[in-house]
């Protein structure tokens, strides 16, 4: 793509459509580039951070799939969705950082959470917090319960139970049949749902939190490079 730094004066409606968006972009439109990481931003932070485990580290690699993209996106072809599109940068990107940081991931086994999470259901009920702080530590539980999943499920996870994509849709960003899409998806659920005694389902709209903070953060360090 030519001309970084130029902002095409290209008017695009409140609803305007991916397709609109990318071809603002590619006609050196910052905004609508700027439109399109504010509507894939939640997606694609919650796909970096299922493969990192890290906050900071996810929030780099989107900036640098985001860079990425924008040098890519005239190559983008409308037979492809987006949303596809810019989950294989950043699971691209996110696997090149995990191969630098060059040791081992050390995972903290599924007992501990266990028992962690039946210390507080013993308390005495007056002891016990308030529902707006039990949701919150719940949360925190499930995110930690994610991140005890095996690499090759807890992607699938994230996109499939946090992100609502298709099985058709996740195969397609990360490149591996349905079936194995289905069958990873199981397993995490199966593991998730021993370990929270079916509190999952209760808590999971709630995972991995996007803030506008963190949306704006991430915006305007793309925008600066840009």
């Amino acid at each position: 793509m030519q001309n970084l730094h130029i902002d095409s004066r290209i008017d695009l409606a409140e609803d305007a459509s991916d397709a609109e968006l990318v071809a603002g972009a590619v006609a050196g439109s910052v905004r609508a580039f700027e439109r399109i990481m504010r509507r894939h931003n939640r997606l694609l932070f919650r796909t970096a951070r299922s493969i990192l485990r890290s906050d900071e580290d996810a929030e780099d690699v989107l900036q640098e799939a985001y860079l990425h993209a924008w040098r890519a996106l005239a190559g983008f072809r409308a037979e492809a969705r987006l949303s596809t599109w810019l989950v294989r940068i950043v699971v691209n990107e996110a696997l090149g950082r995990l191969r630098l940081r060059q040791r081992g991931a050390q995972v903290i086994p599924l007992d501990n959470a266990i028992d962690w999470m039946e210390t507080q259901m013993e308390a005495p009920s007056c002891e016990q917090p308030e529902p707006a702080a039990m949701r919150a530590q719940m949360r925190r539980l499930i995110e930690a319960h994610i991140d005890l999943l095996p690499d090759t499920f807890r992607t699938v996870f994230m996109l499939r139970a946090v992100e609502e994509m298709s099985v058709q849709e996740v195969a397609s960003a990360l490149g591996i049949p349905e079936a194995t899409v289905r069958t990873r998806f199981l397993r995490a659920r199966s593991r998730l749902r021993e370990g929270l005694a079916g509190d999952v389902d209760q808590a999971i709209d709630e995972a991995f939190a996007f803030d506008g903070q963190r949306c704006d953060r991430i915006v305007a360090r793309v925008l600066a490079v840009l």
